[in-house]
């Protein structure tokens, strides 16, 4: 089952979203990584089996404050 994950992930410089991107394309299973068209502060993961909270704590630990806006199947 494909699900999709969204984060909004505070990022202050363009080096913070790189750091953002390559962070969650770390993820186990992760099939797509990257920004929402209209928001560009929300991360998307796209994949089959992904851990949403295993994403969410890696973002947390090494980019700063993150939240996750929605999991949907």
């Amino acid at each position: 089952m494909r699900m999709k994950i969204v984060m909004k992930v505070e990022m202050n410089c363009g080096k913070c979203r790189t750091k953002a991107l390559q962070i969650a394309t770390q993820a186990d299973a992760a099939e797509f990584v990257g920004f929402d068209e209209e928001r560009q502060d929300e991360v998307m993961v796209i994949g089959r089996g992904v851990d949403a909270v295993e994403i969410v704590g890696a973002l947390r630990k090494k980019v700063g404050k993150t939240r996750l806006i929605s999991v949907e199947d």
